[in-house]
């Protein structure tokens, strides 16, 4: 039987989020209501979960992140400290707009640096990777190495998060890719063995 989550004494948690097993939860962090996290996730301290917000298993949240009713996190995605996202394109204080929330999602293996900025929207794409400080405002590939404000693609990265080279093979784990509609793909694994069609499946 897998451990129960532990949660700080400091966190506040709504008693209808559901928290998978293995989950630490730690201090000042709030959690409201219908929130879904699932198991063996990190939540680091000051990270504030809004009402409706989904996040996968295996997920790490650093400090200070808030993540607003329409932001949809993948397993095993990676949540860098003071990460901002948005929900709507045109806020204002005195007109009410919970109609025009725009999801944003982070697939799969996705990693967002610290300090980046996610405008509300955008797919970030499986194991892609935001650098520190981007302000990305559009859907990134699969895959992709994006950095900059606007942010650019500069490049591809594998799984392991390491610049691919020309062939895009992975230099750490040997790892093959090709281009699809979304980006890039593994093909072709280190014991040579021919991968999927994909590597991310959207909740």
């Amino acid at each position: 039987m897998s451990d129960p989550a532990i949660i700080h004494e400091s966190a506040e948690i709504s008693s209808t989020a559901v928290i998978g097993a293995g989950t630490l939860i730690w201090q000042h962090c709030i959690v409201m209501a219908d929130v879904r996290i699932g198991a063996d996730c990190k939540l680091a301290h000051n990270v504030f979960v809004e009402r409706g917000v989904s996040i996968g298993n295996g997920v790490t949240i650093k400090d200070n992140v808030a993540l607003y009713d329409g932001v949809l996190i993948e397993d095993d995605a990676f949540i860098g400290p003071n990460a901002v996202f948005t929900n709507v394109l045109t806020p204002r204080a005195f007109i009410q707009r919970k109609d025009e929330f725009a999801q944003t999602v982070v697939a799969h293996g996705a990693s967002i640096g610290a300090n980046a900025t996610i405008v509300c929207g955008i797919r970030v794409g499986a194991y892609a990777l935001i650098g520190a400080g981007a302000v990305v405002t559009h859907d990134v590939a699969d895959h992709a190495l994006v950095v900059g404000n606007p942010a650019r693609t500069v490049g591809w990265v594998g799984r392991s998060g390491r610049k691919l080279d020309e062939s895009l093979t992975c230099p750490e784990l040997g790892e093959r890719y090709e281009e699809y509609e979304r980006g890039l793909r593994m093909v072709v694994s280190p014991d040579n063995s021919i991968e999927g069609n994909g590597e991310s499946n959207d909740i």
